[in-house]
């Protein structure tokens, strides 16, 4: 076997499977923008990351039953108020997602 091969193989096994639930451009999005800030009102989200409310509402769901986030429901006056926070599953999910990408563009 040529050599090139064989070190292309052992690259190829360091790579690691990347989170599917991250690898969502929106998912993603939400995920960077929440590491940067305590906590973030669903419109504020919403706004940054240029996705319609159905949409944002249906990822940040599946983000929540991962454990990735916390959202609180409230209200502000009469108006509800939905407020996600990253939690430290989050935070450590989207640092090895980070990790694992590294090894593909290096």
């Amino acid at each position: 076997m040529h050599p090139d091969i064989t070190s292309k193989n052992s690259i190829v096994s360091e790579f690691k499977p990347l989170d599917p639930l991250l690898h969502s451009q929106l998912r993603l999005a939400v995920m960077s923008l929440l590491l940067s800030v305590e906590e973030a009102e669903f419109t504020y989200i919403k706004e940054k990351t240029e996705s319609t409310a159905g949409n944002l509402s249906v990822q940040l769901d599946k983000l929540e039953k991962a454990g990735y986030l916390a959202i609180e429901k409230s209200f502000r006056g009469k108006r509800p108020l939905t407020t996600c926070k990253i939690t430290q599953k989050g935070v450590k999910a989207f640092e090895a997602y980070v990790e694992n990408l590294k090894n593909y563009i290096s």
